[in-house]
Formats: C-alpha cells, sequence, structure tokens
C-alpha cells in the first residue's frame, strides 16, 4: 500500500512541499512542492488542513502519577517534600488494576497530543504489582504507541537512609531477576520495533550503590538503555554528597554509568566540568520543563549539554508533578524556558521540536524514529490552525508552539492512523476518562 500524504501547509522536513509517501509503515518519498510520487500510489489523503512534524517521542514520565494529580498533599511544594506527601498515598492507590487504567490514560492522553513513542519509568512496585512491565506492554499494544518498557526499581527504604517506604521497594535480587525476564521476552532490536526495554533504578536516594552498578552491567550484556534520575535538585547533591562523599556525576562514573547507553531524567544541576564529561561520554539527558518549573527544580542547560555532545530530549514527567500527559505543550514550555534561561534569539521553535524529535529519538538508542526522512518510519502528528488561537498565523509550524497547539488532529504510527478527527482509533475516550477518575477518586477521599 502506497499513501501519498499531499500537500500539506507546512511539514517539518526538506523539500517536502507537496508531501510524503508511505509505504508498508516507512516513509519512502518526499516530494518538493509541484512535484507528483515517482510511482503510482494506491491512496491519496489531502492535508491541506494540516501542519505535519515527526510524531513527538516522550523519554520521561510516570504513567501511575495520573491517579494523583493536584493531589491536596502535595501541591505547592518542592521535589523532596512533594514525594514524602505522595509515596504513602501512591502505596495504597497504586493495584494491577489501576495501574492498567493510568498507564492507558497517559499513553492516550500522550497520543492525542502527538506522541508516538513514549518511555514511562516506572519504579513503584507495592505488594500485587510484580506484572507492571506486561501491563504496559499489553496497553501500548492496546493503545498504539511504540514504548521503550523502562523497568524501574527501587531498593533503599525509608529504613536504609532512603525516602520511599518499605511497602514499594524490592530487594535486589527480585529486581535483577525480573529486569532479565523483562529482556528476554519485551526487548526487540530491529528496526521498527514497537516494544524496546531499558533498566532504570529510580535515584540516588532510592537506589544503593551495588544495585546501579548491577543493573549497568546487565544492560551491557543484553545491549539495553540505562535510565535515572540525576542533577534534579540542590537536594540530591546534598544527599550524594553526604551519602556517597562525592556529587551526582562522581557517582554516576563510579557506577559504570557514564557511556553512550545512559540517558538521564532532569539533569539540571551540572557544573561546566561535568556538562563537558557528560557531553564527552555521550549521555543524553532528557529536559523536564513543566516538571521542574512546577516544583521549582530549576533549569536545564540544554544548549551547554548539546554543544558538549550530548543527546537533549523531552519529557514531560510524572502526572503529578506536570499535571497532565501533553507533549505538545511541553515543546511550547522548552522554548518558553530555555528563551529565559538563554535569549529570544538564540532559541527557536525548531530547537524545541528537535528536541522533542530527533533529541529524544537518541536518547533512547533509535535511529527509525525521530524525523521525517526516507527510510525512518513512518511516526508523524498532524495539527489543524483552525482553533481562533491560530487566527492571523504567519509561520505555520511557529504557530504551532507559538499559539500554543495541544491536540493533534490526527497521529499515524508506522503507517497506520491511531488518531483521526482528534480522536483514538483503538479507545473509548468517555469510558477511559470515567473509569480512570472512579478509579482516582476513590483513593483521593481515603486520605
Amino acid at each position: 500500500m502506497r499513501l501519498w500524504i499531499k500537500t500539506p501547509i507546512a511539514v517539518l522536513a526538506d523539500n517536502a512541499g507537496a508531501g510524503i509517501v508511505v509505504e508498508d509503515g516507512i516513509i519512502t518519498e518526499l516530494m518538493p512542492s509541484g512535484r507528483e510520487p515517482m510511482l503510482p500510489v494506491d491512496q491519496t489523503f489531502d492535508a491541506s488542513r494540516h501542519v505535519i512534524i515527526p510524531g513527538l517521542v516522550n523519554t520521561h514520565h510516570h504513567f501511575y502519577q495520573t491517579l494523583t494529580r493536584a493531589h491536596p498533599d502535595a501541591i505547592n511544594k518542592e521535589l523532596f517534600p512533594w514525594l514524602k506527601a505522595l509515596y504513602p498515598v501512591w502505596a495504597k492507590a497504586v493495584t494491577p488494576d489501576t495501574f492498567r487504567l493510568a498507564t492507558r490514560l497517559a499513553l492516550t492522553e500522550l497520543m492525542m497530543s502527538g506522541c508516538t513513542t513514549a518511555s514511562d519509568h516506572h519504579y513503584l512496585y507495592p505488594g500485587g504489582l510484580e506484572d507492571a512491565m506486561d501491563i504496559q506492554a499489553e496497553e501500548a499494544e492496546r493503545v498504539g504507541l511504540r514504548m521503550t518498557i523502562t523497568r524501574g526499581s527501587m531498593n533503599l527504604s525509608q529504613k536504609d537512609g532512603g525516602l520511599p517506604p518499605d511497602s514499594v521497594v524490592q530487594d535486589e535480587d527480585t529486581i535483577l531477576s525480573d529486569c532479565e525476564r523483562v529482556i528476554s521476552r519485551y526487548h526487540d532490536k530491529s528496526r521498527g520495533s514497537n516494544l524496546q526495554v531499558a533498566l532504570a533504578p529510580c535515584s540516588p536516594f532510592s537506589v544503593t550503590q551495588n544495585l546501579m552498578k548491577e543493573t549497568a552491567a546487565l544492560a551491557k550484556k543484553h545491549d539495553c538503555r540505562l535510565h535515572t534520575h540525576l542533577g534534579e535538585t540542590f537536594d540530591e547533591d546534598a544527599f550524594c554528597i553526604e551519602t556517597f562523599g562525592c556529587r551526582p556525576v562522581d557517582y554516576l562514573e563510579e557506577c559504570g554509568w557514564l557511556n553512550e547507553r545512559t540517558w538521564l531524567a532532569h539533569g539540571i544541576h551540572f557544573n561546566d566540568d561535568e556538562v563537558k564529561r557528560l557531553g564527552h561520554a555521550c549521555v543524553g539527558v532528557c529536559h523536564c520543563p513543566t516538571s521542574n518549573m512546577v516544583l521549582a527544580s530549576g533549569q536545564c542547560r540544554t544548549k551547554e549539554l548539546e554543544a558538549a555532545g550530548s543527546p537533549v530530549g523531552l519529557g514531560v514527567d510524572g502526572s503529578a508533578s506536570n499535571d497532565n500527559s501533553n507533549l505538545m505543550e511541553g515543546v511550547r514550555h522548552a522554548l518558553m524556558i530555555n528563551r529565559l534561561t538563554y535569549d529570544a534569539e538564540s532559541i527557536t521553535h525548531f530547537d524545541a521540536f528537535r528536541w522533542a524529535t530527533e533529541g529524544s529519538a537518541k536518547c533512547l538508542g533509535r535511529d527509525d524514529i525521530g524525523a521525517i526522512q526516507i527510510g525512518k518510519m513512518a511516526d508523524l502528528a498532524f495539527y489543524t490552525l483552525d482553533e481562533l488561537r491560530f487566527s492571523g498565523t504567519g509561520d505555520p509550524l511557529a504557530a504551532l508552539v507559538l499559539c500554543g497547539a495541544h491536540s493533534a488532529d490526527r497521529v499515524m504510527i508506522g503507517g497506520k492512523w491511531t488518531v483521526e478527527d482528534g480522536r483514538p482509533t483503538t479507545i473509548d475516550v468517555a469510558q477511559l476518562r470515567a473509569e480512570h477518575d472512579a478509579a482516582a477518586r476513590q483513593f483521593l477521599e481515603s486520605f
């Protein structure tokens, strides 16, 4: 099946004014304005109402947190007190059934914003949630997104000097054994794969140094990615210095994580030397602008990190610190906070788009997604400019960011339509909203 996506208003690609040809889920042709496909097509889609960008790639999230958005015990707090307020809630609220609904809702919300690939950093394992990764694999297939299933972990609880309560952590043997299981079952390294696996101890203040080292060895053995929180707050710096006698990046290196296999969440509080070391090692950084602003954590040094050699991606972060799963909104926030950090001329909408597409794909170790180019997977997000917010638009691509696009009219993943007319093709949004909200409110009312 050859599909010609014809004459969009604008497309984030070179020489594609006349559109894109998709065949067997892959982009096979880009046509300059005035041209037609070189070979006959089976179908034509009129994209004259649409602005097309590569499908957005979300490289850091916590799906389960959709159950506790704007929780009254956690609003108006910074990271450590925010976590202490919510850990007891999550310990009771997150069950297999609620986790499934939380995952489905986050995936759906991401996709409706224009996201085509997602990574979720799930590290919370109260009793009964041992099959969390299987649930996420099933829900990713159901919704239709590509996903890096990120097997997170915590084994340093309050009794050991960590932050999480004892009831949500696991012992090292259990963690490593399940990591092996999840990799063997879901890690598909082939081009265009729908599921891959990364290993992700949560943070310096919730895992032991030995677990960090053993996880790095396991990732090397199975050729998969590594992910963790690092450099998010000054409190984390202080914890590392007090507990390990060094700063977070030194700790990362001691654990065998300072290499191209690793991407980090947040990466805010790095000094000049640390930025150079991370870049030299090609360690990726997921910039989470919305969450960083909500929790007042700080501002990621995106320009310096990229200049040093680090891939910079974009993530929405947890739905209790964001408090949504809209990556297109995150693109706009990335533009604004980085202009505040740097200036209005050196940070453009193309930078924000790059972080959310090519940069994010590099963080996940994928070269088959993240751009509209021949040979890449046909993962595309389509936006209209019909709303009042876009009236008077001059530059259509800039307008998506500056005027605040937040909902895709259509989404294509691997050549298949997963969103049409703003609605997912496989999910009943009204039913999902009702079921998820009922589950969340049950636990909200119990606290």
